[in-house]
């Protein structure tokens, strides 16, 4: 089974600490933090504090989420990149997420590939100097300023920024998108959730119809992960649910291991 980890979106009631602990009960090997709960980030301890309950619980801290709109680059823009990357470096995460602009503005012919091409190059150097990874996370939907995975692979390859700005590729928005290229090797973390009720179309999708992955998922996640592995990915399966329903699991544990074995199960029968 690939490496498992856990969003803190999934669990968003618990304390950093909580959820390192949770992550390491149901056997993951690292967490997502993120600056966009109602708690302030690391609850406020700090990220020397975050790294000591990381190492405490055996987990990694896979990223700290976000700088939003990051493809709208500006002087305040390279401040929030410069303060996550701060705070990403003091905390021992492996990298930052970079969220792109999805307000629908900034969609002009040949625009929004410019505006991106001009982010990830101001990035790199900031991401080197730190030694940190870029990641980034194409959303899918028609009004996202980076809908497809393949328009953020074309300006990785052009700034050789391979070993520096990967992929997150995310089981929900890749299905927005309409299932295209996977690119497994450009790809660092996956992000998994389900989508199980049946009178919601894909253009009514949403956030908050994000629940587990199980049986009755309409995202194909495990194909999607099939299709990852069999093109060589090898990192972790990051579990990321936004479902009020989710969010009120008192003790997540239990229907995250089932959600983590239903996966594990369905990968194993397909390459039975």
């Amino acid at each position: 089974m690939l490496p498992t980890a856990l969003n803190h979106m999934t669990a968003p009631g618990l304390r950093c600490d909580q959820l390192m602990h949770a992550a390491s009960k149901i056997g993951c090997m690292g967490v997502e933090l993120r600056n966009d709960l109602n708690a302030p980030l690391f609850d406020g301890d700090g990220p020397e504090a975050a790294r000591a309950a990381a190492k405490a619980a055996g987990v990694e801290i896979l990223a700290i989420a976000e700088v939003k709109a990051f493809n709208d680059w500006s002087d305040q823009k390279a401040r929030e990149a410069e303060a996550l990357l701060q705070l990403g470096a003091a905390c021992g995460a492996h990298g930052i997420s970079l969220i792109p602009r999805n307000d629908g503005v900034g969609l002009g012919n040949g625009e929004r590939q410019a505006n991106l091409r001009i982010a990830l190059r101001e990035l790199l150097p900031m991401l080197e100097a730190y030694g940190l990874m870029g990641f980034v996370e194409p959303l899918g939907f028609e009004h996202c300023s980076m809908q497809y995975k393949s328009e953020a692979v074309e300006i990785i390859e052009a700034l050789r920024a391979e070993n520096r700005i990967k992929l997150i590729h995310d089981t929900f928005h890749h299905h927005l998108a309409g299932d295209g290229p996977v690119f497994p090797q450009h790809t660092a973390i996956v992000h998994v959730s389900g989508v199980v009720e049946t009178d919601v179309s894909l253009l009514e999708m949403g956030d908050p119809h994000r629940v587990l992955v199980d049986g009755r998922d309409r995202m194909g996640n495990v194909a999607q992960i099939e299709a990852l592995t069999q093109g060589g990915y090898t990192g972790p399966i990051s579990m990321e649910a936004f479902a009020p329903e989710v969010h009120a699991f008192t003790d997540p544990k239990a229907e995250l291991s089932r959600s983590f074995n239903f996966i594990e199960s369905r990968l194993a029968e397909l390459a039975a």
